[in-house]
């Protein structure tokens, strides 16, 4: 069945139209690595480097899912896609056996791909829903047009070269860093995996969405048991030693977690607050799990708790406000 609500064009021009946009490009990375703790907030200069790569992706996802009139199912596909985008040809860290001289692949090694099993699971969890879905989320429940595109097609440019430098720069500097280089195969199976992750997000947004009846939690009962259940999948990630148990533990909550919310959001008493409540709930576990991580950059143990400190009560703040705009403008 196809989807006919497809958007052609931007409802009106403006800068004000384009500005959850902008906020977006910026949210995404900061979201990435500073609310989870990675970079102290004594090293926020990186957030100009780093937002091309992340706020651009974020962007480009959301501009192209709504103006062809698709949902967050394919949003959080093109998600998926963008973090194999960036952990296998940017990074490399799917398939780099000692990735900042970690290790990363030893636990769950997948010997004939060249992976570890529990990082590819994390790292690609972490960069679909956080780096990319969470940020869409907020930012677009802050908005009046959340189901709207923000930019024309001069923006939209605009943040495709933004993104496409971010990828460039960040690959660049990978290889002035790291002798490492990923196989032709490991580079092949990278380019057919993202191609089928789109047009897999295309085949199910052109699907027209199957509501049905029923009740579903309150708000705050999906936001505590999403922030329960993306507290648990850190801490198997964080805790469990044995690889392949870790990844086991790992997909076995990725799977509920994907039924539950497949299952509930279906439903016509499912609204934009319980979107934003279980996203909400995903960045409230990003901001508790900052304060034992340790930081890549330097910095000390001071400024790092109240870097933590800061980005946390920030993230509350913003989630307040989204949800009073929740509220007031309601699913329109």
């Amino acid at each position: 069945m196809t989807n006919t609500n497809v958007v052609t064009a931007p409802p009106r021009s403006g800068v004000r139209r384009a500005l959850p946009a902008l906020g977006l490009f910026f949210l995404s990375p900061l979201v990435a690595e500073f609310l989870l703790g990675n970079i102290p907030i004594t090293a926020l200069f990186a957030l100009l480097t780093l937002a091309p790569l992340y706020g651009g992706g974020a962007v480009l996802i959301r501009e192209v899912a709504r103006r062809r009139g698709w949902g967050y199912p394919s949003i959080v596909i093109l998600a998926l896609a963008y973090g194999v985008i960036e952990e296998g040809i940017t990074t490399q860290s799917l398939f780099n056996p000692d990735y900042a001289g970690l290790r990363l692949l030893d636990p769950g090694h997948i010997s004939f791909l060249g992976m570890g099993a529990p990082w590819t699971l994390m790292v690609l969890g972490l960069h679909t829903l956080w780096s990319i879905t969470v940020p869409i989320v907020v930012m677009e429940s802050l908005s009046r047009r959340p189901r709207e595109p923000w930019l024309g097609k001069l923006g939209l440019g605009v943040y495709g070269v933004l993104f496409a430098i971010g990828v460039v720069a960040t690959t660049a500097f990978g290889y002035t860093k790291d002798p490492f280089r990923a196989s032709a195969g490991q580079n092949i199976g990278v380019v057919i995996a993202v191609l089928v992750l789109i047009a897999l997000a295309v085949r199910v947004g052109r699907r027209a969405p199957r509501r049905s009846g029923g009740n579903v939690p309150s708000p705050w009962l999906i936001g505590a048991a999403a922030l329960v259940v993306t507290s648990a999948w850190m801490l198997v990630n964080d805790q469990v030693p044995n690889g392949w148990l870790c990844a086991a533990l790992t997909l076995t909550i990725e799977i509920l977690a994907a039924v539950a919310v497949v299952n509930l959001s279906r439903r016509t008493s499912w609204t934009r607050l319980h979107t934003l409540a279980a996203a909400g709930a995903a960045m409230l576990t990003y901001a508790w799990h900052a304060f034992p991580e340790s930081p890549v950059f330097g910095a000390s143990h001071t400024a790092d708790l109240i870097g933590n400190a800061v980005f946390a009560l920030l993230a509350i703040g913003l989630l307040i406000g989204a949800t009073i705009r929740c509220e007031k403008f309601g699913d329109a």
